[in-house]
């Protein structure tokens, strides 16, 4: 159990952190809760009040057996269920079986102790006036019927003047088995859970969900009533065993565990284990699986990547910031990333040399955002990255694990970000000179590494929205590319590389989304090739325009890219707007290039007479650039082959296209 190890020992690293500021780590013997009800009383357990809460969050005390209940009676010590905490829920018609008595027994253990706490012998003494569920229906927090007992709906839902209460909107649909009404929506009342609040003359913080000496008094007076001792295998001292392990690890409704055990009878074969306890298989400490699967679970609520129900999240054991390995560079360095702009600049300054690889500009200044991270962390200093997915509502396993050293995990960062960086589409919001309001959306070029969700529309498209099972596969294989610096997937590239060139696929309103996935199949072109599996076919290309590249497969998407630039002027120049010949024949086009592009040169002609008289300079120079590299490809030996075009084409078509749209045309002079 490394895992758990490093999550124990990141949580006591955090815990002598100084983290003000930032939501802190659970305490042990507590668990999460959506809270749907708040109780206010006065010192002496006088009802005062009580409101509706909507998707509020709280701290409770729990019992070893509470945090991880999932059925049955489990009561917790404090904050609990309306069918825990309401010795009147069962006289008013409550659905669920009624654990008043265990909820009162275990509440009175705790407030005849050595470690009481006011406030818990406050709600002590209000519960035991057996009026919870009056009080609440009096304070129109819960509703009956004319038989005074829970209601499961709103009578009154189509009338206007009796708006459905609160308490139906914040409380979980019955499933259709539970219902007394198939067709209709019901709820339990009895599910709401309830906090409370103590209002005492002097104290400030009157909830008790953030209190910390009530949460103290709880932890010390839960050490007492610890089961068996024996040794746990983690810290390897003598020390009361677990026998439940912690759930709610990606949210507070997930009842999955990662350490879990079947009943003590009826359960699968164990293996040679002499005990009736199920210790010998699992001998983890109480303390160590609280504090472990408290890391893990603000680990994961901070800074873990949600895919459905896969979560993996990547730390260092320090409690010290790292890198997230899933976001993509322009979220990491934003604003001081290199750019290319789409929109043709107004001012000579603004544009992009392209005779400068961009590539050396990203890598320098990628070097300079991970030397901060490398100042921080020691070189010897422990990362863990995990992965968690479920196959069933109450087992979670780990998918994915590894634990590297600082250097080793920012150098496989660098390695990532710098072969897979491409020039990708983005917008940002700036703001607006003539308005303090309004702002203004602009498309922007950064250079930039696909983040894993991106990849995996661009080579899938809407297959992944009602495939999840594809969703969760392509991001097991593309982690270990990042993580382990392991060849990129071939048939992920491929798919990218063939949704891509299908371009009249992509609906006219949607055509800036194939501009985004143009990108993204570019940069898994090129960071497949500098990790090609085969040695000898490893090969570097340059993030700018190669003008002396005469591969068969570049100079092909160069003339592509020209022979569009041409026809948007003329279309442009006449007032029409409609899709390009090179951007409709563009799959036949990667497929028979040579026949294809007869077909795109003739089609050329009327609007190169367009621009003869309108924009006599920029046709020259575009005439130009196709004689060269007709004259280029003339010389490779399969130019006049029609035999497919690799991805290298969308290379030289996405460079010349970036090159193309940082001229001006419709200036005569220009160009």
């Amino acid at each position: 159990m490394s895992w758990m190890a490093k999550l124990y020992e990141t949580y006591e690293e955090v815990m002598a952190l100084d983290l003000s500021g930032e939501e802190p780590m659970m305490p042990i013997s507590h668990t999460l809760q959506n809270a749907h009800i708040n109780i206010v009383i006065d010192g002496e357990g006088n009802f005062k009040r009580a409101s509706v809460l909507e998707k509020t969050q709280i701290v409770l005390p729990a019992t070893e057996k509470s945090a991880g209940r999932s059925s049955g009676e489990a009561p917790h010590p404090l904050a609990d269920k309306i069918q825990y905490v309401a010795k009147d829920y069962a006289s008013h018609g409550g659905l669920k079986k009624p654990y008043f008595l265990g909820y009162e027994k275990q509440l009175s253990s705790w407030c005849n102790s050595l470690y009481a706490h006011e406030k818990a012998i406050s709600v002590y003494r209000y519960i035991n006036q057996g009026r919870v569920v009056e009080d609440l229906v009096s304070a129109n927090v819960l509703y009956v019927d004319d038989n005074n007992e829970l209601l499961a709906d709103w009578p009154h839902e189509t009338d206007k003047d009796n708006p459905v209460p609160l308490i139906f909107k914040v409380l979980p649909v019955l499933p259709k088995e539970k219902r007394k009404q198939k067709d209709r929506s019901e709820i339990e009342q009895g599910s709401a859970l309830v906090c409370w609040s103590v209002e005492k003359n002097g104290d400030p913080n009157s909830n008790t969900w953030t209190d910390q000496s009530l949460q103290q008094s709880w932890t010390d007076f839960d050490a007492l009533t610890e089961g068996s001792k024996g040794l746990c295998l983690i810290s390897g001292k003598e020390q009361a065993l677990a026998s439940n392990h912690p759930a709610k690890l990606r949210h507070t409704g997930d009842k999955a565990k990662l350490v879990s055990a079947n009943d003590k009878s009826g359960f699968t074969f164990r293996g040679r284990f002499t005990d009736t306890n199920g210790m010998q298989a699992s001998g983890v400490s109480f303390e160590v699986t609280q504090k472990a699967h408290n890391a893990l679970r603000y680990l994961i609520s901070r800074q873990g990547y949600r895919n459905g129900d896969q979560v993996y999240v990547a730390w260092a054991v320090s409690g010290k910031t790292i890198p997230e390995p899933l976001q993509s560079s322009w979220a990491m360095m934003d604003d001081d990333i290199p750019l290319q702009p789409e929109v043709e600049p107004e001012e000579p300054q603004n544009r992009i040399d392209h005779g400068v690889d961009l590539g050396e500009s990203f890598a320098h200044k990628f070097n300079n955002y991970l030397r901060g991270y490398r100042a921080k962390l020691e070189p010897n200093e422990q990362i863990v990255v995990m992965g968690l997915d479920s196959a069933t509502p109450g087992r979670m396993g780990i998918i994915y694990y590894r634990e590297l050293l600082a250097s080793e995990f920012l150098d496989r960062i660098h390695d990532w970000h710098t072969q897979f960086a491409w020039t990708q589409r983005h917008t940002k919001e700036y703001p607006n000179p003539n308005s303090d309001k309004k702002s203004v959306r602009k498309t922007i070029w950064p250079v930039s590494t696909p983040v894993p969700r991106v990849i995996a529309e661009a080579a899938y498209g809407d297959i992944l929205k009602s495939n999840n099972t594809l969703k969760k596969s392509l991001l097991e294989r593309i982690l270990p590319c990042i993580i382990d610096g392991r060849p990129f997937p071939q048939d992920v590239m491929i798919a990218a590389i063939r949704r891509v060139s299908n371009r009249s696929a992509y609906k006219t309103d949607k055509q800036w989304l194939w501009e985004e996935h143009l990108g993204v199949a570019c940069a898994l072109f090129k960071g497949f090739y500098m990790r090609h599996p085969d040695k000898t076919k490893r090969r570097k290309y340059a993030m700018t325009l190669e003008e002396e590249n005469k591969s068969r497969d570049y100079l092909y998407g160069r003339l592509l890219a020209i022979a569009e630039r041409i026809e948007e002027v003329a279309l442009n120049v006449g007032g029409e707007s409609r899709p390009t010949t090179a951007a409709r024949l563009m799959q036949r086009f990667a497929d028979r290039p040579f026949s294809t592009w007869r077909n795109i040169e003739l089609a050329l002609q009327p609007y190169m007479q367009r621009l003869q008289s309108s924009r006599a300079p920029f046709l020259h120079k575009r005439k130009k650039e196709l004689d060269t590299i007709l004259c280029a490809l003339s010389n490779v030996d399969d130019s006049t082959r029609d035999k497919p075009l690799s991805g290298e084409f969308l290379l030289g078509y996405h460079c010349q296209r970036l090159a193309l749209h940082n001229t001006q045309p419709e200036n005569p002079q220009q160009n």
